[in-house]
C-alpha cells in the first residue's frame, strides 16, 4: 500500500479520538418545528477536516460529530413560521488554508399548541405599574443579551439529565392567558419540586449569570458552550456564583417560588443559538421525573 494511502487510513483510523468529545454524545431529538430543533446534515467528515462554522442568519450554530457527518444543531424560535430555511456554512480548505461558504437548506413544519388559562390573585403581576413595567424592559433587554451568548466549547454535553425531581406540570410551548390576557407561550416546562427541592445542572458548563428578575424570580443560567444554554427559575436559593466552571448533576440552588409564580416548581428552560427550544429533546426519558 502506498504511503499517502497508509497516512489516510491512519487518519480515519484516529479521527474518533481527535474529534470533540460531542462526536460520541447523543444529539439531542431532531423536530424541525416551532420550539424545536432541527438536525441539519452539512456533509461527510474528511479525514484531518477542521470543522464547518454554521450560522442562521447572523447567530452561530452549533456543529456536532454524527455517525460520520457533521451537522448543524439548529434551535427554533417558538414563532418561527414554517417554511424553508438555509444555513450558512464556512468550510476551511486544510490543503490552501482557505475558506469557502455554501449554504444548506431545511424545512420548518407547522406545529399546534395547547392553551392554558392561568388566574393569579396578585394581579399586580399581571397589570404592571410603571416602576414594574420599567423593570421587566430592562431585564427583558438583559436576558435577550444572555441568550446571544456564543462561547466555543470542544466539549458540550447535549445528554441532558433532569434538573428536580417532580412530577411535570407545565409543558413547553403552552399558549397562556393570565386572568384572561394573553401572555408569551410558555417556553420551557415546569417540574412541581417541593420548596427547598435540590436544583441541579442538567450537563456541565459555565454559570454565566445569576439574578432576580421580576417575573423569574432568583435564576441561574448556565452556559454549556457554542450557543448551548439552560435557565433555571424561582429558585429559593442560589449556591453558584457567575463565572463558576459546574459539573453535569452539580447543585445550583433549592426550588421554591420567587418571582411569578403560584406555587413552588421548577422552571427550566433550553436555549440554542438564541432560541428558547423544548427542553424534554435533551433527555433521554422525558416522561419520567423522578
Amino acid at each position: 500500500m502506498p504511503l499517502c494511502q497508509r497516512v489516510a487510513l491512519c487518519l480515519r483510523c484516529l479521527l474518533p479520538l481527535l474529534l470533540p468529545s460531542l462526536t460520541h454524545a447523543a444529539l439531542p431529538r431532531a423536530a424541525s418545528v416551532p420550539g424545536g430543533v432541527a438536525v441539519v446534515s452539512l456533509g461527510p467528515i474528511a479525514a484531518g477536516a477542521r470543522p464547518p462554522r454554521a450560522w442562521l442568519g447572523k447567530q452561530p450554530v452549533l456543529v456536532a460529530a454524527d455517525a460520520g457527518q457533521w451537522v448543524g444543531v439548529v434551535g427554533l424560535a417558538l414563532d418561527t413560521p414554517p417554511g424553508t430555511y438555509a444555513l450558512r456554512v464556512d468550510e476551511m480548505e486544510q490543503a490552501t488554508a482557505q475558506g469557502k461558504s455554501r449554504s444548506v437548506q431545511f424545512r420548518v413544519d407547522h406545529k399546534d399548541y395547547p392553551a392554558q388559562r392561568i388566574t393569579l390573585k396578585d394581579s399586580s403581576k399581571v397589570q404592571l405599574s410603571a416602576s414594574d413595567l420599567a423593570r421587566v424592559e430592562g431585564e427583558i433587554a438583559a436576558i435577550q443579551a444572555i441568550k446571544r451568548h456564543w462561547r466555543d466549547a470542544d466539549d458540550t454535553d447535549t445528554d441532558f439529565v433532569l434538573p428536580a425531581a417532580g412530577r411535570l406540570t407545565g409543558r413547553f410551548g403552552v399558549r397562556r392567558f393570565f386572568n384572561g390576557e394573553a401572555r408569551s407561550p410558555h417556553a420551557g416546562f415546569d417540574i412541581a419540586s417541593p420548596r427547598g427541592g435540590t436544583v441541579k445542572s442538567s450537563a456541565h458548563g459555565i454559570v454565566l449569570a445569576t439574578g432576580d428578575y421580576f417575573f423569574n424570580g432568583q435564576t441561574v443560567f448556565v452556559d454549556h458552550g457554542n450557543g448551548l444554554i439552560s435557565m433555571y427559575c424561582h429558585l429559593e436559593r442560589i449556591d453558584v456564583q457567575t463565572g463558576e466552571t459546574v459539573g453535569k448533576g452539580q447543585r445550583l440552588g433549592l426550588s421554591g417560588m420567587s418571582g411569578r409564580a403560584t406555587g413552588p416548581h421548577l422552571h427550566w428552560s433550553v436555549i440554542l443559538n438564541g432560541a428558547m427550544v423544548d427542553p424534554q429533546l435533551f433527555v433521554a426519558n422525558p416522561g419520567r421525573m423522578n
